[in-house]
């Protein structure tokens, strides 16, 4: 696991079969192993939409519910199957 701040309150956490983006202390997007970008439905300020934003760089992400997002920080393939955890 790697953590890597990329601006001032924009934060990327590597998992190695995912890449969880956080704005401030919140995971809000994420970059899966299969090069699949997902977006939290969840509103949160503006501030946070404009990190989201600039981290997916104009790319389409699929919105999905905070719960996914949250999911991949304690165990993915358990509580969702689409995502599918490298095993090293």
């Amino acid at each position: 696991m790697k953590i890597k701040q990329i601006a001032s309150n924009m934060t990327v956490l590597d998992m190695g079969f995912a890449q969880v983006f956080f704005s401030y202390e919140t995971p809000v997007a994420a970059c899966l192993s299969d090069g699949t970008l997902v977006r939290t439905d969840e509103r949160y300020s503006v501030t946070t939409t404009k990190h989201i934003n600039k981290w997916l760089n104009g790319c389409e992400a699929l919105t999905v519910p905070q719960e996914r997002i949250d999911c991949l920080l304690t165990s993915p393939s358990a509580c969702d199957p689409d995502y599918n955890e490298v095993t090293q």
